[in-house]
């Protein structure tokens, strides 16, 4: 059921209570990626143009819960934001719910940015409490999701907040909104062929997925470490590649049900593989279909580099999870590079092209790709969900357009 976004919600005068994902990598408190900062901009600006303040609340990384972390402020977030926005955003507090952030979220002026700091330093957070969530619900006068890469989780600030402002509105931010969109319709009526790429290191990480694609997939190329248990399923020589032992009878059974369906289930021919996990010290050489002992499988090979590039270019719809090696290293980057360029040649011949947040989003970020596709998703696990038909109770409760 399509939702009511902030766009066509009248925020004049109101403060909105919006829960972002500013869950960002950090080094010495300096961003390294802020992708997902720049994601939440325009719903941000959408309520600020509009004469609106804008209430901010996010997690970031995993603290205990035991109360403020220095290296787990959201500070450098609300500076960077300050920058992208080019006008201040209020910091009141280390405490998202004490007397002095409840006092400056009181004092907002229309056009004002506040961003409470993490919601994580309260146990109350994880939990999903309702006390936690009543008195983060009294900030707003209008509740607006715009963390897809946290709409998964039954967090307070993701299910309780919004249920405790029943009779308020309740509604998406653009980014939630795009999301839902491609996801959605990548999910329930693909244009064909459709095409889904898999990679990554674990089949267990993407079972759910693999499930539900192989319904509504023409093909499904897979790549990366998780290749290595399906292939050794087959009785496969995989050298010392990764393989999930406990997976073996699970890959098995998907490979039949691939077959039942009439999906196409596309594994590697060849593979460029390495004796040591690592960028330049191990003998680098390409094996095709059987890998010798001592040899670990760390890219797809050329052969099946162009395989998978021609069903990409031809397909209609395309969803990339995971990427085909270690692409972080140079030796082992050609095929997860192979699949991005086939992705963007299909995106210019019209193809709806989604990223799936998480690695293959880095990956699309590393070869200065961000551009090339229909759609990046900015949520990984939140992505895998979805398309795996999961619905999110954090997206349910909202309103109806």
């Amino acid at each position: 059921m399509p939702k009511k976004t902030i766009a066509t919600t009248d925020v004049s005068g109101k403060r909105v209570l919006v829960r972002v994902d500013f869950n960002v990598p950090l080094e010495d408190g300096r961003i390294t990626d802020d992708r997902r900062i720049r994601a939440a901009v325009p719903t941000i600006k959408s309520i600020i143009d509009r004469g609106g303040s804008a209430v901010l609340m996010s997690h970031l990384g995993r603290p205990e819960g035991n109360g403020f972390e220095a290296s787990e402020s959201l500070r450098p977030c609300a500076e960077h934001l300050s920058t992208l926005l080019g006008k201040p955003v209020e910091f009141p507090s280390h405490d998202p719910v004490d007397d002095k952030a409840a006092a400056a979220v009181q004092a907002l002026r229309p056009g004002s940015v506040l961003l409470l700091d993490n919601l994580r330093f309260h146990k109350g957070e994880k939990k999903g409490d309702g006390a936690f969530a009543a008195k983060l619900a009294e900030y707003g006068d209008i509740y607006c999701n715009d963390a897809f890469g946290t709409c998964h989780r039954e967090d307070a600030s993701m299910h309780a907040v919004p249920a405790a402002m029943a009779g308020k509105p309740r509604v998406v931010g653009l980014l939630v909104e795009k999301e839902l969109k491609y996801l959605g319709e990548a999910l329930t009526t693909p244009a064909k062929p459709y095409v889904v790429v898999m990679g990554g290191a674990k089949v267990s990480d993407k079972l759910p997925m693999i499930d539900a694609v192989l319904k509504k997939a023409d093909a499904v190329l897979i790549g990366g470490a998780m290749a290595y248990t399906f292939l050794h399923a087959l009785g496969k020589p995989v050298g010392e590649s990764r393989v999930e032992t406990e997976m073996l009878g699970q890959a098995k059974k998907i490979l039949d049900e691939a077959a039942r369906l009439k999906c196409d289930l596309l594994l590697p021919t060849d593979h460029v593989c390495s004796t040591q996990f690592a960028e330049r010290s191990g003998d680098i050489q390409t094996f095709t279909d059987a890998i010798k002992p001592g040899y670990m499988g760390l890219d797809i090979g050329p052969k099946t580099q162009t395989i998978y590039a021609l069903r990409i270019r031809k397909a209609k719809t395309i969803v990339w999870n995971g990427p085909m090696g270690v692409f972080e290293w140079m030796p082992f980057r050609i095929g997860t590079q192979q699949v991005a360029s086939a992705m963007a040649h299909a995106t210019k011949q019209g193809a709806t092209t989604i990223v799936g947040g998480g690695d293959s989003a880095a990956a699309a970020e590393a070869f200065d790709m961000n551009d090339a596709f229909s759609h990046i998703s900015t949520g990984g696990g939140a992505s895998l969900e979805m398309l795996a038909g999961r619905p999110f109770k954090t997206i349910e409760l909202l309103d109806n357009a």
